[in-house]
């Protein structure tokens, strides 16, 4: 089994346009979290999100990409740039072939939905655009990251709601490993702040009205959030030859799923799934010192999963760290998986633990190392982001210090 790198990666989210803006945010612990600015924000019950601001299509691309291209394809897009120049690979012949994406989302391109069905049901229009289709599909960001720089291998979309970036990176990292591809571009985008996104999500009754407080006896809900994380996951044997620089090594995935509850999440199943990235590394439990937890700051997650941690880990739980950073960008559904990984390469690579702000109150049944309100310094050798998704379905990775 060949070993699996991440030489590159790329983001838009709330706390950045790119990686070192985001990862300067984590440290200071700002928050992205603010008002909305879409159309009809007053018809909304939840007011508050975690926006991508100041973001102006027409800088990044031009009228006939921007009639392709839905908003989570655009920060798609960006993100992969940053990612793929980072890692400094052009993709031609024989690694063109052996090269592929990757990605995760759950609503796709529902900013395009919204504003078509707003063209037809409250406009009364009777024509759309012709390319409306390949605009909204799942599959947009990957087919376009796959044709922009020559991806020809083996690509896909993954949409398991919340855990869809997590699956998305854990074929990655296994048809890397399997010899499959040599090279896979992964991640995840989402971008659901659109009236109906929100409008859909205020239903469930979960949404907080002013913050996201994971873990807090305060907390009152999740918070929305939109944006995009893109990786180069590498053989290591490829990545050393060509001298590219390594921010870490992937080294476990494991899946569960509940097969119990559509939204309530179940601590044996997330149990399950931790304990297996760890099998699958092949690692002693007590090398991991910190978690990038789901944290969606409602009850019934962060209960389920600090007690699942402190199932899987005994004794050693009390010795982790463990943060939630959608307390400072939001919940970005599908793409949360992958701008939360960002946190444990930062982590791994430069010794700082991203906080959860927000943290007002302990809850005792949340009573772990949460790394309250401020970044913290530390010596971190391996590292596991959970996600834990709407339907039951658990995907948790496994990162190891390079």
């Amino acid at each position: 089994m060949n070993r699996v790198v991440i030489t590159g990666a790329g983001t838009v989210n709330p706390l950045g346009a790119d990686v070192p803006a985001t990862f300067a945010a984590m440290q200071e612990g700002r928050c992205g979290i603010g008002p909305l600015d879409i159309a009809d924000v007053d018809r909304l019950s939840i007011q508050i999100g975690g926006q991508v601001k100041d973001y102006d299509e027409t800088t990044h691309f031009n009228r006939q990409q921007i009639s392709l291209y839905d908003r989570f394809t655009q920060f798609t897009l960006l993100a992969a740039r940053e990612a793929i120049g980072q890692s400094g690979l052009t993709f031609s012949g024989a690694l063109a072939d052996k090269s592929g994406v990757v990605l995760g989302t759950s609503g796709g391109g529902l900013n395009t939905q919204d504003e078509n069905y707003r063209a037809v049901y409250e406009a009364g229009k009777n024509r759309v655009h012709p390319f409306i289709v390949p605009k909204l599909m799942n599959n947009a960001a990957a087919s376009h990251v796959s044709m922009e720089w020559n991806l020809r291998g083996p690509s896909f979309t993954v949409a398991t709601a919340c855990a869809s970036s997590n699956h998305a990176m854990g074929q990655a990292f296994n048809m890397v490993r399997c010899g499959m591809a040599s090279v896979m571009v992964t991640g995840g985008s989402e971008a659901m702040l659109c009236f109906g996104g929100i409008k859909a999500w205020e239903g469930l009754r979960v949404m907080s009205r002013d913050a996201c407080r994971p873990f807090s006896a305060t907390r009152n809900g999740m918070v929305q959030g939109e944006g995009a994380g893109v990786f180069v996951f590498e053989d290591y044997a490829h990545a050393k030859a060509r001298g590219a620089e390594i921010l870490c090594e992937v080294v476990g995935f494991a899946m569960s799923s509940d097969a119990s509850d559509i939204v309530m999440p179940s601590k044996q199943g997330a149990a399950r799934a931790i304990a297996g990235a760890i099998t699958d590394a092949k690692l002693p439990k007590d090398m991991v010192g910190y978690i990038n937890a789901h944290g969606t700051g409602t009850a019934a997650n962060d209960k389920t999963e600090c007690a699942a941690v402190a199932d899987v880990f005994g004794a050693h739980a009390d010795n982790l760290m463990l943060s939630s950073t959608k307390s400072m960008h939001g919940h970005l559904i599908g793409g949360t998986g992958a701008v939360e990984l960002l946190a444990c390469i930062m982590a791994l690579k430069d010794g700082i633990i991203a906080p959860t702000i927000g943290y007002e109150e302990p809850d005792p049944e949340c009573a772990l190392d949460v790394v309250p309100n401020v970044a913290r310094e530390a010596s971190v050798d391996v590292a596991l982001s959970n996600a834990f998704a709407f339907g039951g379905l658990n995907a948790v990775l496994a990162l190891r210090k390079h």
